[in-house]
């Protein structure tokens, strides 16, 4: 997944764009939350600070006074190239002969192979070991002599899944792949909201030069409500957008549109207060879980969602059923991704750890059980485990997305097949393993149905391995390609470690 944002500013603001940047961000944490980070420009160099953790806990009121300037992009990781470590944080930084670049990426490439052999034969010096630090080292070093130009030399030669903010010294760009795998909005700051001007000073119309005006980056428009922005539009598959103070956003198209939105941000990635494809997240939810209750109806004392992803389509289930809505269990809502387990018996506690029944709801009752997804199937088991406890008489498991029979390559970290329980066992066997009495998926046309959209809009090969990039054959293996062999350099943390200072190649700084 991962989350970018960017902000551009008006020279007049009187508020540092990392603040805004990093409270969008915040918006976007359930993206990615193993690292965190900024990187900022005032116009005459950047300044990059990132570290791993949450974002609260790395761009905090001791870091973020110290990182000046009017422009900003912001980054959240979850890894699906390369381990997570330091080095491995983002934005990216370079220093190149041309330029100075910070990149943010939520996306996966799938020829890393190729384009490492494009920089300098393979021999260039990575201080990361992550598609993203590729990508930058390719348009640092490209000799086009404006970044705009390089982005069009090199995201030709560049597949799979993309969705950049880019920084150098007076610009932020955003980027999308051909394809359009991971969504980028675009909004708009109205002039007031950024400590400069007022609301009467904005221009009539949505475009337009008005000095006055900021301009937001976001993987969703819930990062673009943080801020009070406008939403203006998507970023297009195969378009490079160009913030510049003053101006209006410039658009410059390297590829033609070939339309494939993830289909699984719809179902469970993006928050459910986000639009995509003018569809607000909660409703699209709660109408496949309508879809769900036609499709696998079920005789049941209630319906119950798995907090908190489960819970529009559980009540979408409801509502077709005619059945009650309840909470059958209760989050700890100070648990995530990065929660350090101290031992191998904490980590087959992870589901205790997050999730507890509630014992006098649920004892000796029918229950459908709602959730978004079955992966692996050994945390939907443990579920049904910990509900059998509590004394529920039944439990039928409903999921709202069509069995995940495919890896996913474009920004997913689930590449290797084997590691999915649909591949390699049949409904009926997930139902016994996961110890429910009954099992229904949402079938890829009742996705549809919910959506009212067609399946050429999306990316669906997580279900019927349609890939719309051809994936190389030993793409299972790109996650670490990059660290094969690689021993970090003599200088790897001096070069980028906090804070990173660094002038464009004609700033004489």
């Amino acid at each position: 997944m991962c989350g970018v944002y960017g902000v551009m500013l008006p020279p007049a603001a009187t508020q540092e764009a990392a603040q805004l940047a990093a409270l969008g961000l915040f918006a976007l944490q359930h993206r990615g939350q193993e690292s965190a980070g900024v990187a900022v420009s005032d116009g005459e160099q950047l300044m990059l600070y990132k570290d791993l953790g949450l974002i609260s806990s790395v761009l905090d009121e001791r870091r973020l006074p110290s990182l000046r300037g009017r422009l900003a992009i912001a980054h959240c990781r979850y890894s699906t190239t390369g381990s997570t470590v330091w080095e491995n944080a983002q934005p990216t930084f370079r220093l190149g002969p041309r330029r100075a670049i910070a990149i943010g990426h939520n996306g996966n490439l799938v020829n890393t192979r190729e384009l490492l052999t494009r920089l300098h034969g393979g021999r260039a010096r990575l201080l990361a070991s992550t598609d993203t630090e590729l990508l930058t080292a390719l348009l640092a070093d490209d000799p086009a002599a404006d970044l705009v130009d390089a982005l069009r030399s090199v995201l030709p030669t560049v597949r799979g899944a993309y969705s950049l903010v880019v920084l150098d010294e007076r610009r932020v760009i955003g980027v999308r792949d051909p394809f359009g795998f991971r969504p980028l909005v675009l909004g708009r700051l109205p002039a007031g909201t950024v400590g400069a001007g007022s609301a009467a000073s904005a221009a009539p119309g949505l475009w337009g030069d008005d000095p006055s005006v900021g301009w937001v980056l976001s993987s969703e428009t819930a990062g673009l409500d943080i801020l009070g922005a406008d939403y203006v539009r998507d970023v297009e598959p195969g378009e490079i957008l160009i913030l510049e103070a003053g101006r209006e956003p410039r658009s410059v198209r390297f590829a033609d549109a070939k339309p494939a939105l993830c289909v699984f941000e719809l179902i469970y990635f993006a928050r459910p207060d986000s639009y995509m494809e003018g569809r607000n997240l909660y409703e699209a939810r709660r109408k496949m879980g309508m879809e769900l209750a036609r499709e696998h109806p079920v005789e049941a004392d209630f319906v119950m969602p798995v907090p908190d992803t489960g819970a529009p389509a559980a009540a979408g289930f409801a509502e077709a059923s005619g059945l009650l809505y309840r909470e059958g269990m209760v989050r700890n809502r100070y648990t995530g991704r990065t929660f350090i387990q101290p031992s191998q018996a904490m980590r087959q506690r992870g589901v205790t750890i997050k999730l507890n029944p509630l014992r006098e709801v649920v004892r000796d009752r029918r229950l459908v059980v709602v959730d978004d997804s079955i992966v692996r199937g050994t945390t939907t088991r443990q579920i049904v485990g910990l509900l059998r406890r509590a004394g529920a008489r039944e439990v039928h498991v409903r999921i709202s997305a069509p069995p995940i029979y495919h890896p996913c390559f474009y920004g997913i970290d689930t590449q290797v097949e084997t590691e999915l329980i649909a591949a390699t066992q049949t409904v009926e066997e997930i139902c016994r393993f996961i110890g429910a009495d009954s099992l229904g998926y949402l079938s890829i046309q009742g996705v549809l149905a919910a959506l009212e959209l067609s399946y050429e809009q999306f990316c669906f090969a997580c279900f019927d391995g349609r890939y719309p990039e051809p994936v190389p054959y030993d793409a299972a293996q790109h996650k670490y390609l990059l660290e094969e062999g690689r021993t970090a350099p003599d200088d790897a943390a001096g070069a980028v470690r906090n804070p990173v200072l660094a002038g464009g190649p004609t700033s004489g700084r």
